[in-house]
């Protein structure tokens, strides 16, 4: 599957979290092809250095947004500031196998997965191809 984003929107993602040595995460939005906007979440987890959780405050009100006809949520990005751009077990532990999107910055770089059921029911994180535009 590819995915494609802009420059612009992408370099947003790789500042902010160049810019923080805790996790930063945030909401992805638009088609399945396209992710046409980000929407920057506070990261509430009780350890944002090595886990993320999003702001229920703008999950909720994206989710809203989304059902008086706003952008999709298509998924999330979060960074790993001392990993790497690929899920780790925490990431496994913690998503639901429902196809969205991961974006996962680290080591100065960004990968996109996709969190699907794998055969034993349990999550899969297959990559994609994000497509720079």
């Amino acid at each position: 599957m590819k995915v494609a984003i802009s420059r612009g929107l992408l370099e947003q993602i790789m500042s902010e979290a160049a810019a923080d040595r805790r996790e930063v995460c945030g909401l992805l939005l638009g088609t399945r092809e396209r992710i046409e906007a980000v929407r920057p979440a506070a990261n509430v987890a009780a350890d944002p250095e090595r886990h993320f959780e999003l702001d229920p405050v703008v999950l909720i009100a994206a989710h809203r947004a989304a059902r008086a006809g706003g952008a999709r949520i298509l998924g999330h990005y979060h960074s790993h500031p001392a990993g790497q751009a690929a899920p780790s077990r925490t990431d496994a532990a913690c998503a639901a196998p429902d196809n969205s999107l991961w974006l996962i910055v680290g080591e100065g770089m960004a990968r996109l997965w996709i969190a699907r059921a794998g055969q034993d029911g349990r999550v899969q994180f297959v990559e994609a191809l994000l497509d720079i535009m």
